[in-house]
C-alpha cells in the first residue's frame, strides 16, 4: 500500500516552522513499527483531523448522553451485534481513509500474537486462544470487535483460573517463544482510497463508538469500554516472562480496577492501540536478534 510521504522529507524543515509529525518520525524514544508510525502521523496530518473531528467529538457525545438515558431505562432492550458489525464493516470500506483501517486491521493481529506469547511462554499452563486476523471487510461482520472485547476477559480468567489450580505464578522465561510474533506489514491488503474515504482514525471511532453504544446491551458496551484497562494487566504479564518491566512506562490505559468514564472510550481506544503497537514492536525487536524458528536462546 503506497502512502503519501510529504511529510517525511527532512530536506522541507522550516527551524521557523517544525513539523510536529516530522519529529514524532524522526524521533525513535518509542518502539513502533514504521509502517504503523506513518500511517499514524499521515493519519495526524489530515483535514479530517484539523476540520472534521472536533465536530464529530462534539455531536458524538451529545448522542451517547441520550443513548445513555434510552439505555439507563433499557439496559437489554436492544442486542444486535450482527447489525453492529455489518453497520461498521460498511463504513470501514467507505468512509474511513486507508491509513486508518490499516491501524484498525493491524490491531487484531498484533494483539492475537501478543495473547498468543504470553499463553505459550508460562511454563505448565494451557490457556486456549481465540485468534482473530481478519483479512478483509467481511470478516469484520463475524463479530470482530465484540469477540475481541471478549477475548481479553476470557483470557484474563481462563489464565488466571489456570495459576489458581496449578498453584504458580508468571514469572522471567529463560527460552522464550517467539515464534507467533511476526512483522506483516500488510501490503497484502488493498484498503479503499476512494474520495469518501476521508475519516481520520479517532473521528471514525468517535463516530462509531454511539453505534456501538446502541447496538449492544449496557453490560456489553461497559465492559467493552473497561477492556481498555487491561492493557495495564496484559503489560505487567508480558513484563514478568520477559524481565524487564520498562515497557511499562509506555502503557496509558491504567488502573482497570477503576474503571474510566465511557465517554472517553474512543480516546482510550487509540491509545489502547498505540500500547499494543509498542509492546508488539518490542517483541519482534527481540525476535530479531534470535535464531529462525523464534525460540530465543540466552
Amino acid at each position: 500500500m503506497k502512502m503519501k510521504n510529504k511529510i517525511f522529507d527532512v530536506s522541507t524543515h522550516d527551524s521557523r516552522d517544525p513539523n510536529p509529525w516530522l519529529a514524532l518520525y524522526l524521533d525513535t524514544s518509542i518502539p513502533l513499527n514504521n509502517a504503523t508510525k506513518k500511517a499514524l502521523m499521515l493519519d495526524n496530518d489530515s483535514k479530517s483531523v484539523k476540520y472534521l473531528l472536533p465536530l464529530i467529538m462534539f455531536f458524538s457525545k451529545v448522542l451517547m448522553f441520550f443513548i445513555h438515558l434510552f439505555k439507563f431505562f433499557f439496559p437489554k432492550i436492544i442486542n444486535a451485534p450482527k447489525t453492529l458489525h455489518k453497520i461498521l464493516a460498511w463504513g470501514l470500506k467507505k468512509f474511513v481513509s486507508n491509513n486508518a483501517n490499516l491501524l484498525i486491521f493491524r490491531h487484531f493481529h498484533i494483539g492475537t500474537e501478543i495473547v498468543e506469547f504470553i499463553a505459550n511462554n508460562i511454563e505448565g499452563v494451557q490457556v486456549e486462544t481465540n485468534p482473530l486476523r481478519p483479512k478483509n471487510f467481511n470478516d469484520v461482520k463475524d463479530n470482530l470487535f465484540l469477540n475481541h472485547d471478549l477475548n481479553l476477559y476470557n483470557f484474563v480468567i481462563n489464565l488466571n483460573r489456570e495459576l489458581a489450580n496449578k498453584n504458580t505464578i508468571i514469572k522471567k522465561v529463560e527460552t522464550l517463544n517467539l515464534s507467533m510474533i511476526t512483522e506483516d506489514q500488510f501490503d497484502h491488503i488493498d484498503f479503499p482510497n476512494k474520495w469518501t474515504n476521508v475519516l481520520d482514525l479517532r473521528s471514525a471511532i468517535e463516530l462509531f463508538t454511539p453505534y456501538y453504544q446502541l447496538f449492544l446491551t449496557s453490560n456489553d458496551f461497559v465492559r467493552a469500554s473497561n477492556s481498555l484497562q487491561l492493557d495495564e494487566t496484559i503489560s505487567i504479564y508480558t513484563a514478568q516472562i520477559l524481565g524487564t518491566p520498562s515497557h511499562l512506562g509506555l502503557v496509558n490505559n491504567k488502573h482497570p480496577m477503576v474503571p474510566a468514564t465511557t465517554y472517553n472510550a474512543a480516546y482510550n481506544l487509540v491509545l489502547h492501540g498505540l500500547a499494543a503497537e509498542t509492546l508488539h514492536e518490542v517483541l519482534v525487536n527481540i525476535k530479531k536478534n534470535k535464531n529462525q524458528d523464534g525460540i530465543i536462546t540466552p
